[in-house]
C-alpha cells in the first residue's frame, strides 16, 4: 500500500512539473530517498523494527546514538553520570583553565549515605610552605634515580591516543615537572619531541621492544631505555579495567606508524597476551627486573597490578624477602580504572577496587619487612586532591592519574574510545578529528591541571594541619559505615606492624593467604576452598 503511494505520488509530481509547476520535480528529492529506504528495509532481514517499522524505525537507531549526549546535556543532574559524573568533569575543566573552581551554596552530596567519605580537619589548620616535595623512586639501588611528583600522567598509548594528544600530554609533563608513562603501546616521536620526562611502560606485547615472534628483544631494550627521556621502566603485569586480559587496539586505529613503532603487523588487531613470557615466576621476575634496571644504565624498575589473588602477591613477597631483591615502584591500579577497550565482564567484574589492593599490598610488604624500599604509586580512577589525600593516606606513596589529564585535554566523556570517532580528537587516528585538538593550548592545559590537583591536594594538607604527605595516615579518612556509626581507615582496615606475616602473630585470613602462596609460581598451591571467610584486609 505504502509504496504504492509513494510510487504514484512521484509520478504526480512528474505530471505536475511537466504540465503546471516546473520546481514540483523537487518533491522527488525526498519521495524516490523515502522509496528506496522504504523497500531496503521491507526486504531486509537482520532488523525487526526495520521490517515492522520501515522508514521511521530508523529513528529509533538515531535516538540510540545519540543518546549518551542527551543523556549527558539534558537530562543529568551535577551527581550523574559515569563513570565521571559533571561535578568532577567541570572542576577538570576548570582547573586546565585556571577558572573559577569554586561552588556556591554548599555541597550536593548527601554526607549520611553509606560510604561516604571525608577527611579530619584540624584546628591548628596551616598553609603547607615551599614547593611541592618529590618522592625519589630507586634511592640507594640506581644510578639514576628519580625524583618523581606526587601527581603523574597514567599509561595511555600513542595509537589509544592520537599523535597530538600524546605531545599535548608530554609537553604538559615538561612544562609542569612531572613525568608521563607512555602506555604499553612503546616510545612513539610524539613523547619524544616535546621533551618531558616518560616512564615506558612494558606490557606483554613487548611492544617496542619484541623479536618478530612476540618475544623480548634485550638489545632493543637496552637501546631504547637509554634514551635521555625515559626515567622509569613499568613492567605493565596486569590493569584495573581488564587485568588478565592483555590489552586490545583495534585494526582500524592502527596507522602504518603505529604498525612501526609497536613492531606489529599492519591492518590487524593488536591483542597482547594476557601474561608475560619472558618469566614464568616470583624469582624469575625479580631477575627480569634487575635485568631491565641493569640494561637501562641503572634508572628505577617496577611493575603495575591490579590486585588479583592475594596468595600471588604473598609469594611474590616471599621471593623478594628471601632474595632481599626488589622493584624500585609499584604501580597500583583498581577494578575502577579506565581503558580505551574491555570486555564488560572485565571492567565490571573482575579485580580488586584500588582501596582494598593498596591496603593489601602495603600490608603485605610491611608484614614481611619489605615496605621501605618500595615505593607504592596509586592508579585509578584518581581526579581531585582529596582523591590523592585517600589513596595516600591508605598507604601509597604518590599518584597517578589517566582520565583526568584527558578531561584537561578536552575530553567530554563522549565514551567513543574503542570506535576511532572521538569527536575531540583525544582517542583517535582521524585526521579530521585529530586536528579539533590544538596542541600549544592543550599543553598549558595538561600543566594547569596537574598544578591545581597538587595544590588543592596540599590544601587539604594544610587543613588537617600537616606539612607533607607523608604525614597522611589511615587515621585521618573517615567513612561512613552506617546511618549512626563512622570508622576511619585505621580501624576499617587491619593494618600489620613491621614482619609481623614473619611472626607468629598472622592474621587468620593472611595465614590462609600464606599457605596458598609460593614464590616458585604464580597459581595458588591449593583449592580455593581453602580460602577463609574473614574480610579482605
Amino acid at each position: 500500500m505504502i509504496p504504492t503511494i509513494l510510487i504514484a505520488l512521484s509520478i504526480l509530481s512528474v505530471i505536475v512539473a511537466l504540465q503546471f509547476w516546473p520546481p514540483a520535480l523537487w518533491i522527488l528529492t525526498v519521495l524516490v530517498p523515502i522509496t528506496v529506504v522504504y523497500m531496503h528495509d521491507v526486504l531486509q532481514t537482520s532488523r525487526a523494527i526495520l521490517r515492522n517499522y520501515p522508514v521511521i524505525g530508523h529513528f529509533r537507531y538515531l535516538f540510540e546514538m545519540i543518546r549518551p549526549e542527551i543523556n549527558q546535556y539534558f537530562i543529568e543532574s551535577n551527581l550523574d553520570g559515569t563513570p565521571y559524573n559533571r561535578e568532577l568533569r567541570s572542576v577538570a575543566y576548570q582547573r586546565a583553565k585556571k577558572e573559577l573552581d569554586t561552588v556556591p551554596f554548599g555541597t550536593q552530596r548527601n554526607v549520611y549515605e553509606l560510604g561516604y567519605e571525608w577527611i579530619n580537619h584540624s584546628l591548628a589548620a596551616i598553609h603547607p610552605s615551599g614547593e611541592p616535595e618529590r618522592v625519589l623512586i630507586g634511592d640507594g639501588v640506581c644510578e639514576q634515580p628519580y625524583p618523581a611528583a606526587l601527581l603523574n600522567i597514567s599509561g595511555m598509548s600513542y595509537g589509544a591516543l592520537s599523535n597530538n594528544a600524546v605531545i599535548a600530554l608530554n609537553g604538559g609533563a615538561k612544562l609542569g615537572g612531572f613525568c608521563h608513562n607512555t602506555g604499553e603501546g612503546s616510545i612513539s616521536p610524539h613523547h619524544l619531541a616535546p621533551g618531558g620526562d616518560l616512564c615506558w611502560q612494558i606490557g606483554t606485547g613487548y611492544f617496542g621492544c619484541r623479536n618478530e615472534d612476540g618475544t623480548f628483544d634485550r638489545a632493543l631494550y637496552a637501546e631504547r631505555s637509554r634514551i635521555d627521556a625515559v626515567k622509569m621502566i613499568e613492567i605493565k603485569l596486569s590493569q584495573g579495567a581488564k587485568p588478565g586480559h592483555g590489552g586490545i587496539l583495534p585494526a582500524k586505529k592502527i596507522t602504518q606508524e603505529i604498525s612501526e613503532i609497536r613492531n606489529v603487523p599492519f591492518g590487524s588487531d593488536v591483542v597482547s597476551p594476557p601474561s608475560h613470557s619472558a618469566f614464568r615466576n616470583p624469582f624469575e621476575m625479580l631477575e627480569f627486573i634487575n635485568e631491565l634496571r641493569m640494561l637501562s644504565g641503572g634508572k628505577p624498575v617496577g611493575f603495575k597490578i591490579c590486585l588479583g589473588n592475594p596468595s600471588e602477591f604473598l609469594g611474590l613477597c616471599m621471593a623478594m624477602q628471601q632474595e632481599q631483591s626488589f622493584p624500585d615502584f609499584i604501580t597500583i591500579d583498581g577494578g575502577e580504572g579506565g581503558t580505551g577497550a574491555a570486555p564488560i565482564e572485565f571492567s565490571n567484574s573482575v579485580g580488586a577496587p584500588l582501596t582494598e589492593g593498596i591496603v593489601m599490598i602495603h600490608n603485605a610488604l610491611v608484614g614481611f619487612g619489605i615496605r621501605q624500599p618500595i615505593k607504592l604509586i596509586a592508579s585509578g580512577k584518581i581526579l581531585t586532591g582529596f582523591d590523592m589525600a585517600k589513596r595516600l593516606a591508605a598507604g601509597a606513596d604518590l599518584c597517578n592519574m589517566a582520565r583526568g589529564f584527558m578531561f584537561s585535554l578536552g575530553c567530554i566523556q563522549a565514551r567513543r574510545c574503542n570506535s576511532n570517532d572521538c569527536p575531540v580528537g583525544v582517542t583517535t587516528q582521524q585526521d579530521k578529528l585529530v586536528k579539533g585538538l590544538v596542541v600549544k593550548d592543550k599543553t598549558t592545559r595538561v600543566a594547569n591541571f596537574q598544578q591545581e590537583t597538587v595544590q588543592a591536594f596540599r590544601d587539604i594538607l594544610g587543613a588537617a594541619g600537616l606539612e607533607r604527605a607523608d604525614d597522611l595516615t589511615p587515621w585521618h579518612i573517615i567513612r561512613r559505615i552506617s546511618q549512626t556509626e563512622v570508622r576511619s581507615y585505621a580501624q576499617i582496615y587491619k593494618y600489620l606492624r613491621p614482619s609481623q606475616l614473619l611472626s607468629d602473630d598472622v592474621p587468620d585470613v593472611y595465614a590462609d593467604w600464606l599457605s596458598m602462596a609460593s614464590p616458585e609460581r604464580f597459581e595458588n598451591r591449593n583449592a580455593y576452598g581453602k580460602y577463609s571467610t574473614s574480610t579482605l584486609v
